[in-house]
Order: C-alpha cells, then sequence, then structure tokens
C-alpha cells in the first residue's frame, strides 16, 4: 500500500508561483510513474503533469505547459509540481496520483487528499 500527501497548495495572486509537494510512504515510489491532477469545482478531474518511474520522461497538458514542472526524488519519495506564472483558471484542488506507467495515471487508487490552489485575479 501506498499513502500520498500532498503539501504546498495556497492563495497566491495571478502571475505568481507555487510549488506542491506529495510525499509517499512505502517501498514502492521509485517503481511507479507519477502525476498531478487538478479538479476545479463543477469540472472533471483532470491530468496536469505525469513523470515516469525513472524521471526521464514527462507529460504535460497543454493549458500548463511552458509554465509548470514536474519533478521526482526517488531517494526522498517526492514529486514535485512547480507553478509559475499561474491563472485564476489554474484554480482547483490539485492531487498526486501514483500508477505503474504514465499511461494508466488516473486509473490506480493511488491518491492523496488533495491541496487547494486558489489564483486570484
Amino acid at each position: 500500500q501506498m499513502q500520498l500527501v500532498e503539501s504546498g497548495g495556497g492563495l497566491v495572486q495571478a502571475g505568481g508561483s507555487l510549488r506542491l509537494s506529495c510525499a509517499a510512504s512505502g517501498n514502492t515510489f521509485s517503481s511507479n510513474a507519477m502525476g498531478w491532477f487538478r479538479q476545479a469545482p463543477g469540472k472533471q478531474r483532470e491530468l496536469v503533469a505525469g513523470i515516469s518511474s525513472g524521471g526521464s520522461r514527462t507529460i504535460y497538458a497543454d493549458s500548463v505547459q511552458g509554465r509548470f514542472t514536474i519533478a521526482r526524488d526517488n531517494a526522498k519519495n517526492t514529486v514535485s509540481l512547480q507553478m509559475n506564472s499561474l491563472k485564476p483558471e489554474d484554480t482547483a484542488v490539485y492531487y498526486c496520483n501514483a500508477a505503474p506507467m504514465i499511461a494508466t495515471l488516473g486509473t490506480s487508487g493511488y491518491w492523496g487528499q488533495g491541496t487547494q490552489v486558489t489564483v486570484s485575479s
């Protein structure tokens, strides 16, 4: 079993930055792809960014490409999401997710509790 705990959310003005972190328990972190998802009120949860188990491959939603950066530290069992040039439409609850591979992100039951990001205009 893997437990995921997100942190780093908060309130920021448009154009600002935030860095989210997700800490994983257990000894299977380094064998899983990791992803960040977000869900805004009234909308479906969407994949924001994903990273392969070894960190060599990353994917991003078009809406965040060039503004967000996902990274992982397998020695510390953490995955981060650096968010720059934030926009009001980035406002959502952000979740991290673990899955065997990038293609299966979002399909596993390994989710954190979420962290709120609010971007004011």
